[in-house]
């Protein structure tokens, strides 16, 4: 009566208290396991291809976007050393280019004026006392007129004005200030005649014959991210034209808003063709091995500079820009033995899995066997072109169904028999024919009693939500994959121990019918898929927002469009304002119609 009740041993069924009957079928006489064969005709007309499961590396292109920025470390901010007036400017304006050394301003100073004239001072003591007996005067002596050179140096006053100073045996009236660094004046503070103090900023000067370019990085790009990897972009200056860099950072943190994580790309600019500002587009081509870790001919058995990606070495040392030791890039998630077999991945082909949302299968072709197959659960790790990293579940050589996996799934589910897809008589809900069916005692049951902080935590989950909405409403699946597949993390934020009792079980059930359809719309091959799940997907939201609240600020509208998916009908969550439909996006954008709210807030304090 309830093929869905399963035991290893006899006994009565719960639901209705009937013997349990054996598994195994006197017709058949094989157990109901994800098994079929198929006749070599059948085999042809199903069109049937299996591949072995291999180990190669593979290689993800992965397209990130960003912007072009000065490089922080070749910025230089000009301040007055000492106080004085401003006789001359010989940098006007801003946009200037100067080199290292040239001439800024020149500055008129009572203060300079005394400190050369102590130098000037100490120089003449030095001669006096030559012929003196005394050592310790002679040592004196000597001893001031080195910290006279150095208050002067302080100040920035270069070798050859104090060399030029005791030169001529008097003090300048005014002392020209000179670039610390070559590059544009992208500020200039400064007045001619004005009089300034200690410490005012007079010129900013920035280096751009290197800048960074900040790129996002979405969660799943960083299993393919390393520090010192090379980066090739074209800016919208430039089409057509490559450009190179390496990764210098990648950041420890990510932007919760955007869900991103900025990766910094450190740039040379010799020619100064690349502005900040400009925005640009990025490949980066990561091979990757097992464990996870990237593989790079160049970089294989190498040391590099944590701070500066381009100091690589062939043996351990110090940077030679910033003096820090150098580390292997073995610490750094790249590959150790170049051409090892074991470093290779295991992987199938792209076409190989059966991706049910909750979990991926395969079916195997029997070795023994012409003609029968076998359905196994994997796990299977990123994806790289055309082919998935398998992180268990298979075994090199087996041999697995790339084309013709769905007919046969079918198959088994026509014959009644047990399916990978809809293993143990269940399915996920984003591929039933319409939403999920909501238990009875769901149905009756009322807005809960929860806690103010646990309902604020559903803020995030709500956030996620309707940005998938966004991307469906805007035909556009890529956002709308990215921000289904940041659902089930929000999920795991929310704190449970908050809950008790039948708030506390509705949120189990809840939870795992939102982290099912989140992962549905997120691997959804097109549109039309992701749309299916999103369904599933907003059915969940309504029941937990008209439980629990929204934790977001002002109430959202419950909208209905009554012609999707053939007329059935189809329900979604938005805040205030135009319809925007996520079931036909620009087709239909407005087709809809606001039947109730979803409250902010959830049905009080307690448990």
């Amino acid at each position: 009566m309830h093929p869905q009740i399963r035991q290893a041993k006899p006994g009565k069924c719960p639901i209705c208290l009937m013997d349990l009957v054996e598994a195994e079928t006197s017709a058949a006489g094989d157990r109901q396991t994800a098994t079929l064969t198929l006749s070599p005709a059948a085999r042809s007309l199903a069109e049937v291809r299996t591949e072995p499961v291999r180990r190669r590396y593979v290689t993800r292109r992965l397209r990130l976007a960003g912007k072009v920025d000065f490089d922080e470390t070749r910025l230089a901010t000009i301040t007055a050393r000492f106080a004085g007036r401003l006789e001359r400017l010989y940098v006007d304006s801003t946009g200037v280019r100067v080199r290292e050394g040239d001439h800024l301003a020149t500055v008129y100073s009572p203060a300079l004026l005394t400190a050369q004239q102590e130098l000037l001072d100490a120089v003449r003591a030095v001669a006096e006392v030559a012929g003196s007996p005394s050592d310790l005067i002679r040592r004196t002596s000597a001893a001031t007129v080195v910290a006279a050179r150095e208050k002067l140096r302080l100040w920035g006053l270069t070798a050859e004005q104090v060399a030029r100073i005791e030169a001529e045996g008097k003090p300048a009236d005014a002392m020209t200030i000179h670039a610390p660094i070559g590059g544009i004046v992208t500020a200039r503070e400064a007045v001619e005649g004005a009089y300034v103090e200690t410490g005012a900023v007079l010129f900013r000067i920035a280096d751009l014959s290197r800048l960074w370019v900040l790129l996002e990085a979405y969660e799943s790009d960083l299993v393919w991210l390393r520090h010192g990897q090379g980066v090739s972009f074209e800016a919208e200056a430039h089409p057509g034209e490559a450009f190179e860099g390496l990764i210098a950072f990648i950041a420890p943190v990510l932007d919760e808003r955007t869900r991103t994580v900025r990766v910094r790309v450190n740039v040379p600019n010799p020619g100064g063709r690349l502005k900040p500002g400009m925005f640009v587009r990025a490949v980066v081509a990561a091979e990757m091995a097992a464990g996870n870790r990237v593989r790079s001919t160049f970089l294989a058995g190498k040391f590099l500079c944590p701070m500066h990606p381009e100091q690589v070495r062939d043996v351990a040392g110090a940077c030679g820009e910033c003096g820090m030791a150098l580390v292997p890039a073995v610490e750094l998630g790249y590959a150790e033995a170049e051409g090892s077999h074991f470093e290779m991945p295991l992987v199938i082909p792209a076409t190989a899995p059966l991706l049910t949302g909750e979990r991926a299968v395969v079916y195997i072709a029997s070795p023994d066997e012409a003609g029968v197959f076998h359905g196994r659960e994997v796990v299977l790790g990123p994806r790289a072109g055309d082919w998935y990293v398998v992180h268990g579940g298979l075994h090199e050589g087996e041999r697995v169904v790339v084309n013709g996996s769905f007919r046969i799934d079918s198959a088994l589910q026509i014959l009644a028999r047990p399916s990978m897809m809809a293993a143990e008589g269940s399915r996920p809900a984003w591929r039933a024919a319409g939403p999920p069916a909501i238990p009875e005692d769901e149905v009756r049951q009322q807005p809960l009693a929860v806690d103010a902080v646990f309902t604020s935590q559903l803020a995030p989950l709500f956030d996620g939500y309707l940005a998938t909405h966004r991307g469906l409403s805007g035909d556009d699946p890529e956002a709308a994959r990215a921000a289904a597949a940041g659902l089930p993390e929000r999920l795991a934020l929310v704190d449970m121990s908050l809950l008790a009792g039948p708030a506390r079980g509705s949120w189990m059930s809840l939870s795992a019918r939102i982290r099912g359809a989140a992962e549905g719309v997120a691997a959804a091959s097109d549109l039309a898929g992701a749309r299916l799940a999103f369904e599933a997907l907003s059915a969940a939201m309504i029941r937990l927002g008209r439980l629990y609240g929204t934790g977001l600020r002002a109430p959202l509208r419950v909208v209905r469009c009554p012609m999707a998916f053939d007329n059935r009908g189809a329900d979604w969550l938005q805040h205030e304002g135009e319809i925007a439909n996520p079931y036909y996006g620009a087709g239909m954008l407005r087709c809809g119609e606001a039947t109730s709210q979803v409250p902010a807030a959830g049905g009080g304090d307690g448990g």
